[in-house]
Order: C-alpha cells, then structure tokens, then sequence
C-alpha cells in the first residue's frame, strides 16, 4: 500500500505552509471513503477475528488485540448495504477514538493519501446537521474520496441504516 498524493502536493508542501492531512482510504458499498490516518491503530483482514454471537446486525463480533477486547462494526450493514460472505479483501480498520478503541468491517482498505485542505470540497446539496460526521469530498490523482469524521459517525446510535453520501 503506497501513499498518494495529490499531483504536486510534494512540491506545494515545500513550498507553502499549507497542511498535509493523511486519509486511510476505503471501499464501502461501491463508493470510496476517507478517515484520518492518526485514528488508524492495525489493520487486519476480517478472518483474524474472535467471533462471538451478537445480538444485532450492526454489532458484527469482538476481536481481542494486545488482551483488550474491542467491538467490531459491520459498516456494510450500518449503511444498509449487502453484507455477503467477506472475500479476501474484506478488512477490519481497528480505531482509536475519543471515547476508546473500536473496529469496522469494510470492504476493503484502498492506500492512504495525502490531502491539503483545498484538495477538500464541500458535500453538495448537504446540510451541516443531516451529516455532521461527513468532512467533505476529498480528489486526489483523478479519484473522489467522501471524507469522515470518524468520531463522530462511530458515536451515532441509529436502529435505522445510516445514509450513504
């Protein structure tokens, strides 16, 4: 997995003072998303986990790393998506958030890449309370990239499926 840059990002950094975030990149449902990397704490391929029952479709299974035990969130079925059986490239992001550590199921983890603030447009047609968890659209090297807040869309407490952007 080799980072991206956005087309002479190396060159404007060297030049200007302006802020290089980096955005672990992911397939969900057939579109591709974007979190902060600094959230990222191991990623692994969804057939390492521990699997225990759970009661809900959202709430996948747990997994034990370094003897903690995390939950871990299906994102396929929080977006309503179709789950299926996981193939190769069904991948587990464990997180480090606010309120403490956490996994989602994706689709698959793409690379990271490196966005500047203007390579980051706003969500068209898309007021600030319907998602407050989406950042924005990110581009970088012809791709579109729907940036979340990580925190805040693992904080939201839905029964319904969550919309996609």
């Amino acid at each position: 997995m080799q980072p991206t840059t956005t087309p002479g990002a190396a060159a404007m950094a060297e030049h200007s003072t302006e802020y290089l975030t980096q955005y672990l990149s992911f397939r969900l449902g057939g579109l591709e998303y974007g979190l902060d990397y600094r959230c990222v704490r191991e990623l692994r391929p969804l057939k390492e986990l521990d699997r225990f029952s759970s009661e809900g479709e959202v709430l996948r299974s747990v997994a034990v790393s370094r003897g903690v035990i995390i939950p871990i969130v299906d994102m396929r079925a929080a977006f309503g998506s179709t789950q299926g059986t996981p193939d190769p490239s069904t991948d587990v992001i464990i997180l480090q958030l606010s309120n403490g550590v956490m996994g989602m199921v994706v689709d698959g983890v793409t690379d990271i890449v490196s966005l500047a603030a203007s390579d980051i447009a706003a969500v068209p047609g898309l007021g600030a309370a319907e998602a407050d968890y989406l950042l924005g659209l990110g581009t970088v090297a012809g791709r579109r990239l729907i940036l979340v807040d990580i925190d805040r869309l693992m904080a939201i407490r839905s029964p319904g499926p969550m919309q996609a952007a």
